[in-house]
This record gives structure tokens, sequence and C-alpha cells, in this order.
């Protein structure tokens, strides 16, 4: 897959991750980037090549604003799934709907994207999708385990929907990472990575082919310690600091 020249759709665009994806891939020169948020007309194009971007009006929840996106946009040849939430829940005490919302968003809301596009990517020649994941997909923390058990699911989606599109030439790259420096960790003193740098990793892991990419060393570490008894790992995390 070569970004040069390819097709892109970014959910979640106006700020953060999403935001750094389509500044990164029109600088490796997508010829267009369909830059997909709930409100649009809200996003700045400061900075970027305005004649290349499209803005597109889309919540990965709603079936029919997918259904329009995927009209409005027929020539995608790489879907990235950005879009997110954390409403910082835990399962036994939480709000029940706002955990569903999280598996609406990260699980469904992915899924139901890539059902609408993938027939496009079938025709434009088989291009990829990049789902955005988190380290999270492997270990619960109290306060945050709904959106562990939405990305737990969406890894699986990921990897599900790969082996499926396979047969027409889609390339499925799930990206994981800790924390990056977005609005969604502000109340966490921890190291974070620049967004540009989970850009530039994610994408350069499209153009290799990759199957999934870690992005730190973070997640690097969370996924070996899988082969483990977990106990050593969470009494590790109840020390940390984040």
């Amino acid at each position: 897959m070569e970004i040069n020249g390819s097709i892109a759709l970014v959910t979640g665009a106006n700020r953060g991750l999403g935001r750094a994806l389509t500044a990164h891939l029109l600088d490796r020169g997508a010829a267009k980037v369909y830059a997909a948020a709930r409100r649009p007309a809200d996003m700045s194009l400061d900075g970027l090549d305005a004649d290349r971007v499209v803005r597109l009006a889309l919540d990965v929840t709603d079936a029919d604003a997918v259904r329009r996106a995927a009209e409005q946009a027929p020539d995608v040849t790489l879907l990235v799934n950005n879009a997110g939430s954390n409403t910082w829940q835990d399962l036994v005490a939480g709000d029940l709907e706002q955990i569903r919302l999280e598996l609406e968003t990260h699980l469904f809301g992915s899924l139901q994207m890539i059902r609408a596009f993938a027939p496009a990517l079938a025709r434009n020649g088989g291009g990829a999708v990049v789902n955005l994941l988190s380290a999270m997909s492997w270990f619960a923390h109290p306060g945050a385990n709904a959106y562990h058990v939405a990305k737990a699911a969406a890894w699986a989606m990921a990897n599900s929907v790969r082996l499926e599109l396979a047969g027409q030439g889609t390339l499925v790259t799930a990206v994981h990472l800790g924390l990056a420096d977005t609005d969604m960790s502000a109340g966490f003193t921890a190291e974070k990575l620049p967004p540009a740098e989970v850009a530039r990793a994610a994408l350069d892991g499209v153009e290799a082919g990759a199957w999934e990419v870690l992005v730190d060393e973070w997640s690097r570490m969370v996924k070996t310690s899988l082969a483990a008894d977990p106990r050593p790992f969470y009494e590790a995390l109840a020390a940390t600091t984040f």
C-alpha cells in the first residue's frame, strides 16, 4: 500500500491523532483526505493543504451517517478508524449506558465503517484499513475498564476482518500505543508520545504491509507480558504513576 496518490478517510480528524494522521497523509502525497468529524465545520485546516482536504460529517455510532459517508466517498483506498472516546467507567459499578457507548464507538463504530467501505476498497484495488487501538487492548486498569474492554474487542475485530478481507487484497493494520499527547490524556503526568510520532509509525506500518504496529516500548512490553502469569504485571502496574 503506497500512501502517495492514495485517497484516505480519517475518522475523528478534527484534533489529536486524527489531525496528525491527516497532516502526515498529505505530507506523504495522499491525493485527497476525507477529514471526518461530528462537527466538520469547526475543523481548522490551518497548516494543511486545504485543496486536498474534504470535510465530512460523520458520527461512527450512527449507521445512517456511516452509510452517507460511504456514498460521499466512493473513491477511498485507505480507511483510518481513529475516532474514539473514553467514558472512564468501570464495569461493575459504572454506568451501563456509558459502557455500551465505548463498545458502540470502538467496536461497532469501526466495524460499521469497515463494512460500509469494504466494497469501495475492493473496487479501488484493495487498499488498506488502519485501526488505531491501544496498549489497553491488553490490560485492565481501574477507572478505565470500559475502555479496556472496548479496545480488546476492537483488537479481536481487527484480527478477524483482516482474514475476511485478505481475499480482496485489503491490508488491515492495527496500531497500538501507550499515552499520546492528546486531550484524552490531559490528566496524566506520564511521558506521552507526540501525535506526529504515532501518525508516522502508523503510516510506516501501512507502507510496509504490517499487520500490527507497536508504536512504543510500553505497548511492546505489555503485549509480551500476555504470555506470562498476569499477577506480576498487575502488581507492577499498581505501583506505576500515570
